[in-house]
């Protein structure tokens, strides 16, 4: 347990960083599923309009760096092949 007034603020201020960054990834995996929901059920403009909602999300937690940029383009090339390949 943190000793000085100093140590303590940091640790307090841990706590609402990590609740903070945790609410973030969880905003992200869910804009990523409802995309893969969208595709599943078939309706392509459903789906790019879903996606396209989805990706303002996925930059915005990219590049607040809660998850790294790499893992963020990954998703979306992922989620745009899948729109693609809707007959």
């Amino acid at each position: 347990m943190a000793n000085s007034a100093q140590a303590r603020k940091r640790a307090r201020q841990a706590d609402k960083q990590r609740a903070h960054n945790a609410a973030q990834r969880s905003e992200f995996r869910t804009a990523i599923k409802k995309v893969k929901k969208a595709v599943s059920a078939g309706d392509k403009s459903v789906a790019q309009r879903v996606y396209d909602d989805a990706m303002s999300t996925i930059d915005r937690i990219a590049d607040k760096k809660i998850v790294h940029k790499n893992k963020a383009a990954r998703h979306k090339s992922r989620l745009s092949a899948a729109i693609k390949a809707i007959a």
